[in-house]
């Protein structure tokens, strides 16, 4: 259903209502759409007859406002203006926002069909008219012109006024009311009857718009060109990828700045080309772009100035001579250097790829004896997926350690935040070991960079074990370490694999962690670790103590179960009777040889 067929609708029904002595009007006011400060003036027409309130957006130029010409519902509103409208709200209801300049005139308008009133609790009104008429017939003001009624309307017309908004600074309330529907209407003197619309207006003493605010604009750093969020991104850029930063610069009254003088500039030869946030920037030349241009939905493109070659850069973008967003991002080099880690031994006459380890990490990646990480020039963690190949050094390869399988890592563990690439060698059937060394080629440069030599190690499983502690005596609240030291068949430290379920029995002690579980992995010297506090709850008894370490899978074929010895204490030395019964003595005869000595000096005299 159109708007003009809605208000003929209702004009008929309040009519009909009228000759019945009754009088129709919407019940629940509708919040219709409203026009920013200096956008197009939205129309009586398009608003809800009794139920919205508009103000003219468009800025006069001439030294006051101008009024509605309220001859019209859809035409009217054309020339209206406003005189230091400053920000204006969506909404056209009961619960809109404004804010203007002091002595400012707003020109009001609105659909009514009943008798209407516009009120404040400031300023003052002027220029009324219903529907094109002046006449006080039709246009009456109270005595302070703080309200102005509308009188005679009984079918859709529009109302219409300027009000002056005070000129002391503060908050006021501008409301629209109307009949309510039984035959109550407002008049000057007590117009509050039905509340059809409300502006709720922040009069201050000198406009903050047009100038950056910091609070209503957005900048943020990306790895995309898009609208500003003002929150920056935490992803990594690779080596020959881009940073944008995305911004959107308003006023402090969240109103956006227009055009103006932009200047992005980067430190260490990073390269910038200002865009928008609709479109990706083609690389720009320099360190500096300049550009007379918006400052809404804009984006800088960011690129290091040699491909392979780190950058770390700093950009600041200026506006109208303002510092407006400065942002530090990385564009990551090709890799440079590479870091083994977290080592172990492998298993004989096998490939210890696949799942064969299990998962070693939080991330769940398995089948590897061990890491490697990539790092550019600068020290960055490089994803090594991005910009490249990786190999085992054939020349460290031996006849029983004979070939190795790497994989690239691609994204970051969640356990450490390194990009971990993975090893694991080909055992021959007999313990051995080698000093391997990976190579990775970078795509782009083709440069190769070697790894250190690391030790690749290779045994049978778990046989036999020895258990120690790591001291002979301690004192309650002290961390113990025990270690227990596994061997293969043939004596040598045995590879990696758990070497099953364990029975531990350490009197006075408390487990604090247990890393060599059932399932865990033995570490590359065949040992594995668990720490205690010395104590209990209940306290400690000092004394002498026997440990029990029993693995019942080993014990059961050739192991013996470990059983080392440990002291602890309190750290209170203890005093015996006799040692007090000596102090006593002791303290009594220095006692007698001071009396002594004074007797003879009483004699002398």
């Amino acid at each position: 259903m159109s708007n003009t067929t809605l208000r003929k609708r209702i004009a008929l029904s309040a009519i009909t209502a009228l000759v019945a002595g009754v009088l129709s009007v919407a019940s629940v006011p509708a919040v219709n759409a409203h026009g920013a400060a200096g956008a197009a003036n939205v129309s009586a027409d398009d608003g809800t007859d009794n139920g919205s309130l508009f103000v003219a957006t468009l800025a006069s130029s001439a030294a006051t406002a101008n009024p509605h010409s309220a001859t019209a519902l859809g035409s009217g509103h054309v020339a209206a203006t406003s005189k230091g409208l400053l920000v204006k709200d969506s909404s056209s209801g009961t619960a809109q926002t404004v804010t203007a300049t002091v002595g400012a005139v707003l020109s009001l308008y609105a659909p009514v069909t009943t008798t209407a009133a516009l009120t404040a609790t400031g300023g003052t009104f002027s220029s009324g008219n219903l529907g094109g008429a002046t006449s006080t017939t039709y246009v009456t003001y109270s005595g302070s012109n703080g309200t102005v009624l509308f009188s005679g309307a009984t079918s859709a017309t529009t109302v219409a006024a300027l009000w002056t908004a005070p000129t002391t600074a503060g908050t006021y309330r501008v409301q629209l009311y109307v009949g309510n529907g039984v035959g109550t209407l407002p008049t000057t003197d007590t117009p509050a009857v039905t509340l059809a619309g409300q502006m709720t207006v922040t009069v201050v003493a000198a406009s903050a718009g047009g100038t950056y605010s910091a609070a209503y604009s957005a900048c943020n750093t990306s790895t995309v060109v898009a609208t500003a969020t003002g929150i920056d991104s935490t992803s990594s850029v690779n080596d020959n990828g881009q940073w944008y930063i995305n911004f959107d610069l308003d006023d402090a009254y969240d109103v956006s700045l227009g055009s103006g003088n932009l200047v992005v500039s980067a430190t260490n030869g990073g390269i910038v080309n200002l865009g928008t946030s609709t479109a990706t920037a083609a690389a720009g030349t320099t360190t500096t772009d300049v550009e007379y241009g918006s400052s809404q939905l804009r984006s800088v493109r960011i690129d290091q100035p040699t491909s392979g070659a780190p950058l770390t850069t700093t950009v600041t973008v200026n506006f109208n001579g303002t510092v407006v967003c400065t942002k530090t991002v990385t564009i990551r080099g090709e890799v440079a250097s590479l870091k083994i880690q977290d080592l172990l031994t492998g298993d004989l006459s096998s490939t210890n790829a696949g799942t064969l380890w299990g998962n070693r990490d939080a991330t769940g990646r398995g089948g590897q004896l061990g890491y490697f990480v990539a790092y550019d020039s600068a020290g960055n963690i490089v994803d090594q997926d991005a910009g490249g190949t990786v190999a085992v050094d054939s020349a460290t390869l031996t006849p029983l350690i004979t070939d190795a399988t790497l994989v690239r890592g691609t994204t970051a563990s969640t356990s450490s935040g390194d990009y971990l690439g993975t090893i694991a060698w080909t055992c021959g059937a007999i313990a051995s070991e080698a000093q391997l060394k990976i190579k990775y080629t970078n795509t782009t440069t083709g440069t190769v960079v070697s790894s250190p030599a690391f030790t690749a190690r290779c045994a049978d499983n778990p046989y036999t074990y020895t258990a120690s502690w790591d001291k002979a005596t301690y004192t309650q609240g002290e961390l113990a370490k025990l270690t227990v030291a596994f061997l293969d068949s043939k004596g040598n430290k045995a590879n990696s694999y758990a070497p099953g379920a364990s029975t531990i029995v350490a009197p006075m002690m408390t487990t604090v962690s247990a890393t060599g579980s059932a399932t865990a992995f033995l570490k590359a010297d065949g040992t594995v670790q668990y720490t205690y506090a010395v104590g209990l709850s209940t306290g400690i008894t000092e004394g002498t103590y026997t440990s029990t370490i029993d693995f019942s899978a080993l014990t059961a074929v050739a192991a013996t179960v470990a059983t080392p010895t440990y002291k602890v204490g309190t750290g209170v030395t203890a005093v015996s009777n006799a040692d007090v019964l000596k102090s006593i003595v002791a303290l009594i005869a220095s006692i007698n040889k001071q009396i002594q000595a004074l007797q003879k000096l009483i004699l002398k005299r």
